[in-house]
């Protein structure tokens, strides 16, 4: 019988290594080709060059829409977390009519195609006259991201005992003492992941990006996609790369923030 049990675990780690490395391989080929001396897109590379890297720097315009992204991808977590951590808290802790349909609402830009919500957020933004392109971003951004910055959140703050905020409010602990002093330095760690998985989107979104921003405000990912769409510039290489090795740190990040939060 232990045979056989390990003899499934056995094949199910096969089958596991096998899917993870074809969904890795993509990624990989890319960052090969990334290093490669050729100004085409080769592979197998013909040589090691941090050529493409440094046409990135040089050539005009993706500095500027990479920092376009970021300052973006930074108002629009900052926005989300100040709307989405007070509703996980009352998603979480409240008992109130209307709360599941709520919840529904707050997780509805997830459920709903990202085609249909740029499109709204395109005939909102165009009847309340807001012109700013990059105000536009972060709006739009700020509802993509609110979802998830909700989730965590309240995954977060379910791990966390009731009794303890009780026992503070019996102390003489006001609200917002026991918000201040015991909810969110024990919600910290969630804080942060659902913060730093909200930039990653934002930063990486170009769907909405693509119908709410204005003409010469264009971001990383739209300026990729045309790219991809009027020339294949080998320099999407070195870019795609410096996103994964982004996304691999912001996921080593939240795994090691979330341990320690285990630990503690």
């Amino acid at each position: 019988m232990e045979t056989r049990i390990s003899g499934w675990r056995i094949a199910l780690g096969a089958v596991v290594t096998v899917i993870l490395a074809f969904l890795l391989l993509p990624s990989l080929i890319t960052a090969v080709i990334s290093f490669g001396s050729s100004n085409q897109i080769v592979f197998p590379p013909t040589g090691f060059s941090l050529n493409l890297f440094r046409r990135f720097f040089a050539e005009e315009g993706w500095v500027a829409s990479t920092w376009l992204s970021f300052r973006v991808a930074i108002w629009s977590t900052l926005l989300a977390l100040l709307l989405g951590i007070p509703a996980a808290y009352a998603l979480t802790r409240g008992s109130f009519p209307g709360r599941r349909i709520l919840a529904l609402f707050l997780l509805s830009p997830v459920m709903v195609p990202h085609v249909a919500v740029a499109l709204a957020l395109y005939i909102y933004f165009t009847e309340i006259r807001l012109t700013n392109g990059e105000l536009r971003l972060v709006f739009a951004h700020a509802i993509a991201t609110l979802p998830f910055v909700v989730v965590t959140a309240s995954a977060g703050l379910r791990h966390i005992d009731p009794a303890l905020e009780r026992a503070a409010t019996v102390m003489g602990a006001s609200r917002l003492t026991v918000l201040r002093r015991v909810t969110l330095p024990l919600l910290t760690p969630s804080i942060i992941a659902s913060g730093l998985f909200a930039f990653l989107i934002s930063f990486d979104e170009v769907v909405i990006s693509w119908f709410v921003a204005r003409a010469g405000d264009t971001t990383l990912p739209i300026k990729m996609f045309s790219s991809i769409q009027f020339e294949v510039s080998p320099v999407l290489a070195a870019i795609s790369t410096m996103l994964t090795a982004l996304s691999i740190v912001v996921c080593v990040i939240v795994a090691t923030v979330q341990k320690e939060a285990r630990s503690d």
